[in-house]
């Protein structure tokens, strides 16, 4: 049977849940074990991905096409795996199951109350994900007393008496203040926070004490104490050099001892001789390459959370240090590229949604191809990259996408929709969505060329496996035009233009998946290392 380990946070959010769950999951796996995750949240949209990226941040794209909380990625990148829909769920996943149910008479007349309905179908789920797993790793969004979190919180404490359940452990994140003006550090919202737990009848059994400054011993010592832990049970969590260091962190300060007596899993030394040499290579690498990153949702990285770390995982397997010039596509706009990229080794393009900023986009591509510059194009990216060609090399100036001109002559870019009306909708597995439309959304296939850029990044694969997250798509129709000007198209799926190279550039790659969504500290992503190495090459 699955034994459970219950990731809370108290206090405030945005403590490292995610990576404090993903660390654990990470040193449990290097030690043997196979290891599910699971990310709860407690907002009732049914998934993130009508939200605004501004709001939520970046949507992770699952290998089965779920969109889901940033958090996935950060559980697939540390952990080397790819995990599917089950990883995940949410409050309005959880009620609109049990309301469907009712509505088909699935609960034969009974009056539906959170308890034991909604806490049932949460509990349910939770058994789903741990199936075929040694250790569950449950991350519970939100913060202990929230209030859309009740029902969540009562369905781990009955865990606890669960028979069809090995063993449960709860592991609870909350921040240690330091009071500059008294030169303190704080236990009092620990301790308040615990207590609240302890009100909804959940123990914790470990401390993650969140905190910018190294606890001394005493502190440590009252923080166990005044929270019922054993004292090797309160684990630091300062601020690393990077995120890949919290496991060796956490490592180095015993945290499975604890774990591994509570849920009688025996002795546990990790491999992590791999691990620590890539997160020595981040910290303190030998080279360094500059990458001007244009985009549009700037004043909210996170957007680009799966991006960035691809970068980072690439620059460690290169023994360099990517510096990111992070570029607003609007200001190209107003500036134009030759002032805002000058500095920067390569260009890369990221994807998005909207028009705003996408001429500033098309800009920074003229650039990069016109001065021979490596340049990457991730999905929007990727479609600009043929508008500019169309515009500037084929001289189709109304050339542009039907997403940002519906009544263009040259749509060098159109929905997906209008691919199947023409194709044959069992080609593809496709979303529709609720606000309208077809997005194109998880893992498929891509046919490599022989001699391409693409095929030598991933080793002469023939057939490799990308995730996507669209609705647009680039327009056959032109293919021709295309070609015989010196733009390639040099991978396919499904008789769909997957990548675009250029003939006399010496690094230029446009690609309509999501490369980023593949790539892990241990095992980067191809065709981003093999972007990174070029941009370095140049550097």
């Amino acid at each position: 049977m699955t034994k459970y380990i219950f990731v809370t946070g108290g206090v405030l959010s945005s403590l490292g849940k995610g990576i404090t769950a993903a660390s654990i999951g990470t040193l449990l796996k290097h030690s043997g074990k196979k290891v599910g995750m699971l990310k709860i949240d407690p907002y009732i949209n049914v998934d993130p991905g009508t939200m605004s990226p501004l709001e939520h941040g970046e949507v992770f794209v699952t290998k089965d096409g779920a969109e889901t909380d940033l958090d996935i990625g950060n559980y697939e990148r540390f952990l080397d795996t790819s995990y599917l829909k089950s990883s995940n769920f949410t409050t309005g996943q959880i009620y609109s199951s049990v309301i469907e149910r009712e509505r088909a008479g699935g609960y034969l007349g009974q009056t539906i109350q959170v308890i034991p309905h909604i806490v049932g179908e949460i509990v349910k789920r939770i058994k789903e994900a741990g199936e075929g797993h040694d250790i569950l790793v449950v991350e519970l969004g939100g913060t202990v007393g929230d209030i859309e979190g009740l029902p969540f919180m009562e369905a781990i404490r009955q865990m606890k008496h669960d028979e069809e359940v090995a063993g449960t452990f709860f592991v609870h994140v909350t921040l240690i203040p330091y009071i500059k003006a008294a030169g303190e550090l704080k236990s009092k919202p620990t301790q308040h926070s615990v207590q609240e737990l302890r009100r909804i009848g959940i123990t914790p059994q470990m401390i993650i004490a969140r905190s910018e400054n190294q606890l001394p011993k005493s502190f440590k010592k009252k923080l166990a104490m005044s929270c019922d832990v054993h004292q090797d049970a309160v684990i630091e969590a300062n601020d690393a050099a990077s995120i890949y260091d919290v496991p060796m962190s956490f490592l180095r300060q015993d945290i499975l001892s604890p774990i591994a007596k509570a849920l009688e899993l025996g002795d546990l030394t990790p491999d992590m001789e791999e691990w620590d040499s890539l997160v020595k290579k981040i910290v303190q690498p030998k080279g360094k390459v500059v990458i001007g990153f244009v985009g549009k949702y700037l004043e909210l990285k996170e957007s680009y959370k799966s991006l960035t770390e691809a970068l980072i995982h690439s620059g460690a397997h290169l023994d360099a240090r990517v510096e990111i010039c992070w570029v607003d596509s609007e200001e190209i706009e107003e500036r134009g590229p030759e002032t805002l990229l000058a500095d920067c080794d390569s260009v890369l393009v990221a994807g998005g949604f909207g028009n705003r900023g996408v001429e500033g986009k098309i800009k920074a591509i003229e650039y990069a191809r016109v001065n021979k510059i490596p340049y990457l194009g991730i999905c929007l990216g990727m479609q600009l990259t043929l508008v500019e060609y169309a515009r500037n090399v084929l001289g189709l100036d109304d050339a542009n996408s039907i997403e940002f001109d519906e009544n263009c002559k040259n749509p060098m870019i159109y929905l997906i929709s209008d691919f199947l009306d023409q194709n044959g909708e069992a080609q593809l597995r496709t979303h529709s969505s609720p606000m309208g439309g077809t997005l194109r959304l998880g893992e498929y296939p891509c046919e490599t060329k022989e001699g391409s850029i693409l095929r030598k990044a991933y080793n002469g694969e023939k057939i490799i496996y990308e995730r996507h997250r669209h609705r647009y798509e680039a327009n056959p129709a032109y293919r021709e035009q295309l070609e015989k000007a010196g733009m390639i198209v040099t991978g396919e799926s499904n008789g769909l233009i997957e990548t675009v190279e250029i003939k006399d550039h010496p690094w230029f790659l446009g690609v309509q998946f999501h490369p980023e969504f593949t790539s892990r500290l241990q095992s980067p992503n191809p065709s981003i290392l093999a972007f990174v190495k070029a941009s370095l090459e140049v550097h």
